[in-house]
């Protein structure tokens, strides 16, 4: 075959996978708006993707599991799920893709195939919509606010009803909070529109009425007012941490149960995927969702206690700087903190360390910790020196951290990074809350040390672990195959 020839067919094939892009893209639209079914690639999202977004995606997929994800494939099967009469969903269309690729033989085709996968998707309960308040607007809570418009679909899972603040909304007040949900700085522009109503005090996200209440205190909100009954109250201002202090929260008209996205005390601290199983919704009012920290490293931890047994360890986190820092220096009640964050490494303490036994008990008394703020507005990295009691491998560790991010508890969790370029900046945006370094990771001659690095972004992939928690508080999660 000549040089021209091959490459003719070069570009005919990428045209090809071109256009099965464009008829994949379809195909996410109406899964996701006719019948509220949610599709991943690995758990990359699909919804609002471009073709090259989507090709680069499946590329990223062929080298995860070793074997090329062809785009095709993808097509028909997205094709077979839209063709079927399946309740609201969350699918992964890599990982069925992939398993067609190994099983393709012991089916006549793509439907049987996704028929025998997805049968156990009618037996799912049917979900009634939960009203969410967001008490707090900052940078979580403006993140949450984002994700929860963005996947709203036909409103049968998690409705953000209100935003609660202290400070009067006036119409400059609001037009500046619309203006803060549009555009940010870290994450880009919002994909929606925006528009402040003074004369209702609400803002129209996305064409949906969202109140926002003026409240010094829980107890003076009436939420009946506004039509909502029997809400979620995602508590992200962080001045309340305790729970006589959340209880405030449920006296008033309204509320039903209680989420703070800070370490809590006296409440359950829970990572989704790792310990929220141990605690029965029907039974309990209030949760924590601990730390972005702690969300992090708690999934690594609980695959490495799992597999090798930790002797003890010690975790140093490199974190970005936050808002409780000064940006010039200051007067501050914290040592280290008071001088300028976006100037200084910072050294601080972290309660991250003993957080995670929360979690996971085995681990009581085993780590250490500390942190070490750093001139970045987002994107963290915490350090994981373990001893352990099974001595492995490099090859032996990224086999059994490969495994956790592919299938198990623990998907939407870990994210396996091959990315020899790994930097901060490439990690903001990314839903999962651990990202394992690969080509990081270092491994004692004897195998019984390591040192793994797992980074995260500390708003986007804390904000994705809320959701999740509040999904199950609420008792809206839908079918999902991953």
């Amino acid at each position: 075959m000549s040089k021209k020839t091959l490459y003719q067919k070069e570009v005919s094939l990428q045209v090809d996978r071109r256009r099965a892009g464009v008829e994949l893209i379809k195909i996410i639209s109406d899964l996701w708006y006719d019948k509220s079914i949610e599709t991943v690639l690995f758990k990359n999202q699909l919804l609002d993707k471009n073709v090259s977004d989507i090709i680069n995606l499946h590329h990223y997929a062929g080298e995860f599991v070793g074997k090329p994800i062809s785009i095709f494939d993808t097509v028909e099967i997205a094709k077979v799920i839209l063709s079927l009469d399946l309740p609201p969903s969350k699918l992964d269309l890599g990982k069925l893709t992939y398993e067609y690729s190994l099983e393709d033989e012991k089916y006549p085709d793509a439907r049987y195939f996704v028929i025998e996968k997805l049968k156990n998707a009618k037996a799912s309960k049917e979900i009634q919509p939960k009203d969410v308040v967001l008490y707090g607007f900052g940078r979580i809570g403006r993140l949450l606010a984002r994700e929860l418009m963005s996947k709203t679909g036909k409103g049968n899972q998690l409705r953000l009803r209100a935003i609660v603040t202290r400070d009067k909304n006036d119409a400059s007040s609001l037009e500046k909070r619309a203006s803060l949900l549009r555009y940010d700085s870290i994450h880009g522009d919002f994909h929606g529109s925006v528009v402040a109503d003074p004369k209702n005090n609400a803002l129209i996200i996305n064409g949906t009425t969202v109140h926002v209440i003026t409240a010094n205190t829980p107890e003076e909100i009436d939420y009946t007012i506004y039509g909502i009954n029997d809400a979620l109250i995602i508590d992200n201002t962080g001045a309340f941490t305790t729970e006589a202090a959340l209880k405030r929260h449920l006296t008033s008209k309204g509320a039903h149960k209680v989420l703070l996205t800070a370490p809590g005390k006296g409440i359950p601290n829970i990572v989704h995927g790792v310990n929220h199983n141990e605690y029965n919704p029907d039974n309990i009012a209030i949760f924590s969702a601990a730390s972005c920290t702690t969300n992090a490293i708690t999934p690594i931890l609980k695959v490495i206690e799992d597999n090798l047994g930790v002797v003890k360890g010690h975790l140093e986190t490199i974190h970005a700087y936050t808002n409780d820092q000064n940006l010039v220096d200051n007067m501050h009640q914290k040592y280290r903190r008071g001088r300028a964050a976006a100037l200084n490494m910072v050294i601080t303490e972290t309660g991250a360390g003993s957080a995670v036994a929360k979690a996971l008990p085995t681990l009581e008394g085993k780590l250490t910790s500390n942190a070490i703020r750093v001139p970045v507005p987002n994107g963290s990295l915490v350090i994981l020196n373990l001893d352990v009691k099974k001595g492995t491998t490099l090859a032996g560790i990224h086999k059994i951290m490969k495994k956790s991010a592919l299938e198990g508890e623990l998907v939407e969790q870990i994210k396996y990074s091959l990315n020899n370029e790994l930097v901060s900046s490439d990690i903001v945006g990314t839903s999962a809350p651990s990202i394992y370094d690969s080509n990081a990771t270092i491994v004692s001659k004897d195998g019984k040390s390591i040192v793994l690095y797992i980074w995260y972004d500390n708003e986007f992939g804390y904000s994705h672990q809320v959701i999740r928690l509040a999904k199950y508080i609420a008792k809206v999660r839908r079918f999902t195959y991953y």
